[in-house]
């Protein structure tokens, strides 16, 4: 690979994904709206907004107009805050503000990143565009209910990365569009739920990182549209 795009790059997946890729690549393009750092040689920092097309559109203006990526990987993802937003337990949990919050990053902002980073994806050679996602976004796999706004919002977003990849393969057929499923990554995402976690199960962000960049190195034009396991097994809708 030679230009990468990782979006959302300050978080714990987002930066092992970064700080791996940038040994071997030529460029790395880190997209984020904290802890945005100095560039180097290597690597280019830019502020974006996943919550503001208007931020995603001029997040753009930094990137070389001849630039293409070889990989787009988008790494951001919202379950909880310390404040007022938790996984919902009870039918009664449910709120507007909150599913608007956890859509809006979960779903929204992804969909935009799509709308607007497509027309940079490399077209001569493969290239793979990878979202974020989470297994309890299958519908089939859901057997205990609860956590309403993030299943749902996992949900979408897989169906919008499926028709992503209908849609592309006019334009662009060896662009490779895919959801990941990191699995349990030490983070402060998974931290009020770590204790429900044995430690084999417990990744770090770096194992789970080269995990799903192997993932992303077998894939073949069959597998775009599909929702992989960190391990490479397809995670059924």
């Amino acid at each position: 690979m030679k230009n990468v795009a990782i979006i959302g790059s300050s978080g714990a997946i987002g930066n092992s994904i970064s700080k791996i890729l940038s040994r071997d690549v030529e460029t790395v393009y880190n997209f984020s709206r904290s802890g945005v750092k100095e560039d180097t040689k290597k690597e280019k920092n830019i502020f974006i907004d996943i919550e503001k097309e208007e931020s995603i559109i001029d997040s753009l203006k930094y990137i070389p107009e001849e630039t293409k990526f070889d990989l787009i990987f988008v790494a951001t993802g919202f379950l909880h805050n310390n404040d007022d937003i938790f996984p919902e337990k009870s039918i009664k949990d449910l709120s507007e503000e909150k599913l608007k919050k956890v859509f809006h990053i979960n779903t929204i902002g992804p969909a935009l990143i799509g709308k607007h980073f497509i027309p940079y994806l490399a077209k001569t050679n493969k290239s793979v565009f990878a979202f974020l996602s989470a297994k309890v976004g299958s519908i089939s796999d859901n057997k205990i209910g609860g956590w309403y706004s993030y299943r749902s919002s996992k949900t979408a977003l897989n169906q919008i990365i499926k028709n992503f990849s209908i849609e592309i393969k006019r334009s662009n057929q060896n662009a490779i569009f895919v959801g990941l499923q990191p699995g349990t990554v030490k983070s402060n995402l998974s931290k009020p739920f770590q204790k429900n976690v044995s430690s084999n199960n417990m990744f770090s962000p770096d194992y789970s990182a080269e995990k799903l960049l192997k993932v992303i190195n077998n894939l073949s034009s069959d597998d775009s549209g599909k929702f992989l396991s960190w391990s490479g097994e397809e995670i059924q809708p």
